[in-house]
């Protein structure tokens, strides 16, 4: 590979190497950008918007409250002098726009202001409690990929058994149950009836693996039931169809193992419904850690912004919905750019547009020769 393709200048030993690398890099970064699938690039467009427009509307909502801190902080006993300068202190006192653009400008350098109670800083706060949720949702989502995923692959490997009934009951079933009610459950059977896990509270993992584990295991399958449901019910429903499919068959014909079958062919086409489901858990493993927190006594993000919301301390509910909204859409983009790197076929229609754009640019100009 040339230096020139890697982004690095063919000679920095002259004057202006520098430049010349900078621009370079510029330009290759581009060229890997315009070669990206338009899929994903449309994705990431996408996800911006949407940023931009929930940024805007969490702002909104905040402001439109009409909570204040001097109210907040002072009570009934604050003069107008008081709440003056109180609201000149959080800025409270310019345009609306004003104070949006400021707010979200801060948030992309990671100050999201201060509380009005504490005085300590949003990003701290936020900082301490949102490991808990990801710890907590990492582990959930490994248990529903797990549970569902082979409850899934079992299924569709013998369509219309009895362990095919069983699994879409059970699937049907988990799928109505709230993770709350699965909550109470399990702390009755395994801390009250049983004491062999801890009812609530949390070490880091950092700390002692083995008692996160402990502190962490009923939370976590708490809330990934519902999602390993809808992951077993679409990779069942995929994979019954992609295994009579033509190039199954011939790779069965070709003397393959059904497990090389299996999973390097009819695993890899089927799994985008199950990616797809499995990305559309992740808000409701968000929603649902509100209610799975205050059973656990977890310090968690959503109890974050559940004490909050009773204080009216409303920078750290904007900072905490803020943070929800980009783990999402983070999330978000990486099922879709997962889904793209098991699809051959998406990945082909790209590089036939891509293929077609350069010709159609190459007709074009051929065209204005001829003219010429």
């Amino acid at each position: 590979m040339s230096a020139t393709a890697t982004g690095l200048p063919e000679r920095t030993g002259r004057a202006g190497g520098a430049g010349r690398a900078g621009g370079v890099a510029v330009r290759a970064a581009g060229r890997r950008f315009a070669r990206a699938p338009r899929s994903l690039v449309r994705v990431l467009l996408v996800s911006g918007t949407v940023f931009l427009l929930s940024s805007a509307l969490t702002f909104g909502l905040g402001a439109l409250s009409g909570a204040n801190p001097a109210a907040a902080v002072l009570g009934e006993t604050a003069t107008p002098a008081d709440i003056a300068r109180m609201n000149h202190e959080f800025g409270l006192d310019r345009p609306l726009v004003v104070q949006y653009l400021s707010w979200l400008g801060n948030a992309f350098t990671g100050d999201l202001g201060r509380s009005w109670f504490t005085t300590i800083p949003v990003a701290d706060s936020i900082a301490q409690a949102l490991p808990v949720d990801l710890s907590i949702a990492g582990l959930a989502l490994l248990i529903a990929v797990l549970l569902g995923g082979g409850a899934g692959i079992a299924a569709a490997l013998r369509p219309g058994s009895r362990l095919d009934r069983t699994v879409t009951a059970a699937c049907t079933l988990l799928g109505t149950l709230p993770g709350f009610v699965v909550a109470i459950v399990l702390v009755t059977v395994f801390s009250l009836k049983l004491g062999l896990l801890p009812a609530g509270g949390y070490v880091p993992l950092d700390v002692d693996p083995v008692r996160w584990l402990t502190f962490t295991i009923m939370p976590a399958a708490a809330l990934s039931l519902e999602a390993a449901a809808a992951i077993a019910r679409q990779l069942r429903t995929s994979l019954v169809g992609t295994l009579q499919e033509n190039f199954v068959t011939g790779a069965v014909m070709r003397g393959l193992s059904a497990r090389r079958v299996l999973f390097g062919h009819a695993l890899r086409n089927a799994a985008a419904p199950a990616l797809t489901a499995l990305g559309m858990s992740v808000p409701m493993l968000l929603g649902g850690a509100v209610v799975t927190q205050q059973i656990f006594a977890l310090p968690g993000l959503a109890q974050l912004a559940l004490q909050s919301a009773e204080q009216h301390d409303i920078p750290v509910i904007q900072g905490t919905l803020l943070v929800t909204i980009a783990v999402v859409l983070v999330v978000n983009i990486a099922v879709n750019a997962l889904l793209l790197a098991l699809n051959p076929t998406a990945r082909r229609r790209g590089a036939t547009a891509r293929a077609s754009d350069a010709d159609g640019a190459t007709g074009r100009e051929n065209g204005r020769g001829d003219a010429s």
